[in-house]
């Protein structure tokens, strides 16, 4: 349960932000000393504006949720975050057929700083860092 109430609240900010910032952004502005920039786009493509064949969104969807079925011990706290993100960027996807981006990092290393990120994809991220992290065991030593 505590999985899918993280994974609303995830999915309820990503659009909460999307909503504002599709109202109120007028171009581009810097924040945390160039480290942030608010810089909106519509991606139309997959991660990293790699293509997206059709009918691609909805496999590439069902095998992104088996992963994370099968992954959800390893880490609720990852799934939450990947679900939440994952259903935020689809739902935005199926509704208007692109992902609102807004997010660049300047200052991050190459490539990194070249592309522009959701929410979403920080929190898919974040998720992921969590979910390939070794569980510490706890037992004889």
């Amino acid at each position: 349960m505590g999985i899918l109430l993280v994974s609303g609240a995830v999915l309820a900010l990503c659009t909460a932000a999307r909503w504002y910032l599709d109202r109120t952004s007028r171009g581009e502005r810097t924040y945390a000393g160039g480290w942030v920039r608010l810089r909106t786009l519509w991606n139309e493509g997959a991660a990293f504006g790699l293509p997206l064949p059709k009918g691609g969104l909805i496999a590439l969807s069902l095998l992104a949720l088996s992963a994370l079925f099968c992954l959800r011990r390893k880490s609720g706290a990852g799934t939450a975050l990947i679900l939440g993100g994952g259903v935020s960027n689809l739902l935005e996807r199926l509704r208007r057929g692109r992902v609102y981006d807004y997010l660049q990092f300047p200052k991050a290393p190459r490539p990194l700083n070249r592309y522009v990120y959701n929410l979403a994809d920080l929190f898919i991220f974040t998720g992921a860092v969590l979910l390939g992290k070794r569980r510490k065991v706890r037992g004889k030593r």
